[in-house]
């Protein structure tokens, strides 16, 4: 556990030294900003274009650090060729791909938590009001984060960081559609093709279940049970993938 915990540590540094990191929460930032001034555009409803578009923001460009600075954890370790010293130390493989998604991990919760606060400022100067629910819409969508982050470890152990974001960003579209792959496939005659989409189903990550904005931004509740199942599958899917991610790491040759 010491050893995950270095190598997390290590690994939070490291990202912070990313400038595509810094970019993204600067634009995410002014993007939530601007909400004010797209409301005053409108006529009516300005605090709820404020709300959905601030939490917007802070999904979408947590998204996008989660892609683009995850599946670079391993690939950066084979470019520098670091890799090689690293497996001949006596460091279990998982432990340094866990270490890695701490690590990460770690930056999304530091970087969701600056997005969430410029939001919260965002709500205080445009006079939108605060609701308890929308700190838990960021919550979920942290959640959400943890998942993709994920894949995109797992995607990064046996794949270019071209094809692993190509990956990570198709399971993310897919995996708020899986409800309508689901009707779709009920509805099709062909057993094969809705046993396929059945299995799309079951085995892909069911983003929509982190997807409480709509919510927030019309102040209806989201009951704490909801949350917490939510959160346990988030949770439990992530470890699934990590272990997915542990195996195919540990069979992978380096030579």
């Amino acid at each position: 556990m010491n050893r995950i915990t270095v190598i997390a540590l290590n690994t939070f540094r490291e990202t912070l030294r990313d400038k595509i990191l810094y970019n993204l929460v600067v634009f995410g930032l002014l993007l939530i900003g601007s909400s004010i001034l797209l409301s005053a555009l409108t006529l009516g409803e300005q605090d709820k274009i404020i709300k959905d578009l601030g939490l917007a923001s802070i999904n979408l460009f947590g998204v996008l650090i989660a892609i683009f600075v995850g599946i670079g954890l391993v690939s950066k370790e084979i470019e520098k060729r670091t890799i090689y010293s690293i497996i001949a130390k006596p460091i279990p493989r998982y432990q340094f791909l866990l270490g890695k998604y701490a690590g990460l991990s770690l930056t999304l919760f530091v970087n969701v938590a600056i997005m969430a606060a410029g939001f919260f400022l965002t709500l205080v100067i445009g006079q939108a009001g605060f609701d308890p629910a929308l700190l838990k819409a960021v919550g979920l969508i942290f959640v959400e984060l943890l998942v993709i982050t994920a894949v995109a470890v797992m995607f990064s152990t046996f794949t270019t960081p071209t094809l692993s974001a190509t990956f990570t960003l198709a399971i993310y579209v897919i995996g708020h559609l899986t409800d309508t792959l689901r009707v779709f496939g009920s509805k099709l005659k062909g057993d094969l093709t809705k046993a396929v989409l059945d299995g799309l189903y079951y085995t892909l990550p069911n983003l929509e279940s982190f997807n409480v904005k709509g919510q927030a931004v019309h102040g209806l509740p989201i009951e704490p049970i909801y949350l917490v199942s939510a959160a346990a599958y988030g949770v439990t899917y992530s470890a699934v993938i990590l272990i997915l991610a542990c195996v195919i790491f540990q069979r992978r040759d380096f030579k």
